[in-house]
């Protein structure tokens, strides 16, 4: 493995960028960039920020031992790590002195605690006129909610995705934080066009991503079906409203997902059933939005036919008929499954204090001529602190005494 958070070969090579980010939205999108082969700069506080001990993999233990969390290990690949606290004045200074040097600084807090320290554009923009500001907030700014806080569930459930998920007795929000990973994602996408743009104007600009507008981009094509048809659709459980049979079913062993959609799935599925006529001439199953509202009937035969089969021999059959479908894991299936182990998709990386290698999921698209790479793990509280300090050109005397000072 390269030298943990060392420089990269990469599309953005030559790239530095300071990740001020917290939790995933931030600290992924950053994360994205280091794989493309940007340097990354994560900064934190000095006892370490609240999400590196999110789902702590040694419980009680501190950092470096041990006490880092399964979500920090996963968003701080490719990183250095300094401690630093912006909101005393030698620490602002230091600010300034590390924006000089860098072209993206990634932050995800309010605007009020960016303002204080000095990481708003106006500020940044005065150490280095070309940097692009990359800031995620829980729903945007402008609008009556802009300084609430928010998290991944909050916006799910503003835009209607938990209250058609479960059953109309319990809104169920999902366990993926798939808003959390959608704004970094497109915040990293908005970054890497701003320093597309940078190249040709020599300006920078401010990349805005927010909770709430990811989830509504995400939601967006079933809320323009209930503004056109005020459909008022309520939760199903597992099952389709827009086509079917599209459900989980439980097999002999275990449960296997199902999902018809399409006229000529449909007829595949009907004759993996050995009933073609039944189901292909009766008009509550016409066309996708029919077998939708009568996709009960469809579940309940599915289940009928799966649970007479193993996981294993229904989705066999599915396959042979090529019929989309699925097993249901568990999260330890799915690190045993076949595929995903041969794919390489899980890159075991060490780190200090752990029972073993973390399994982090690589950078998850692969470009064919200048891949990205997940490089070395994420850095220990304050692990290059010295290191950063050093190159911005401080003497050993000036960082011994910052951190007598608590600036580091």
């Amino acid at each position: 493995m390269a030298e943990q958070g060392g420089a990269a070969s990469g599309i953005l090579a030559g790239v530095r960028v300071l990740d001020f980010g917290r939790y995933i939205a931030g600290p992924y999108c950053a994360a994205l960039l280091g794989d493309m082969g940007a340097e990354v700069i994560r900064i934190e506080r000095r006892e370490g920020s609240e999400d590196r001990f999110v789902q702590p993999i040694v419980p009680e233990a501190g950092p470096g031992e041990g006490g880092e969390g399964a979500m920090f290990l996963q968003m701080n690949r490719n990183k250095r790590g300094l401690t630093l606290d912006p909101m005393t004045e030698t620490g602002r200074k230091i600010v300034r002195r590390l924006v000089a040097t860098a072209d993206v600084v990634v932050a995800n807090l309010p605007p009020a605690t960016l303002k204080a320290m000095g990481l708003d554009y106006e500020s940044l923009a005065a150490s280095k006129p070309d940097i692009i500001l990359t800031t995620v907030s829980a729903f945007g700014h402008g609008g009556p909610y802009s300084e609430r806080t928010g998290f991944d569930g909050v916006a799910q459930s503003m835009v209607g995705a938990a209250y058609l998920t479960g059953y109309p007795e319990e809104p169920v929000k999902s366990y993926a934080p798939w808003v959390d990973f959608g704004t970094a994602s497109l915040s990293a996408f908005g970054t890497m066009a701003a320093l597309m743009e940078r190249a040709q104007s020599g300006k920078g600009q401010v990349v805005e991503g927010s909770l709430l507008s990811t989830a509504l981009a995400y939601f967006n094509f079933h809320l323009i079906e209930q503004q056109l048809r005020q459909t008022n659709r309520v939760a199903i459980g597992n099952r389709s409203p827009y086509a079917g049979p599209a459900d989980i079913v439980r097999t002999k062993d275990g449960w296997i997902l199902v999902q018809v959609i399409g006229m000529p799935l449909f007829k595949r599925w009907a004759r993996l059933m050995g009933e073609e006529e039944k189901w292909l001439n009766d008009p509550r199953f016409k066309d996708d939005l029919s077998r939708g509202d009568n996709g009960e009937l469809l579940s309940e035969r599915t289940q009928r036919w799966a649970e007479e089969r193993t996981t294993d021999e229904a989705l066999a059959e599915l396959e042979k008929a090529r019929i989309p479908a699925g097993p249901v894991y568990s999260p330890q299936q799915a690190l045993d499954d076949r595929h995903i182990r041969e794919m390489g998709y899980l890159k075991p990386l060490d780190f200090p204090g752990l029972p073993g290698p973390a399994p982090v999921m690589e950078t998850p698209l692969r470009l064919s001529r200048t891949p990205a790479s997940v490089r070395g793990r994420a850095p220990i509280l304050g692990e290059h602190t010295e290191i950063i300090l050093g190159e911005l050109g401080y003497s050993t005397d000036e960082i011994a005494a910052f951190r007598s000072e608590g600036v580091i």
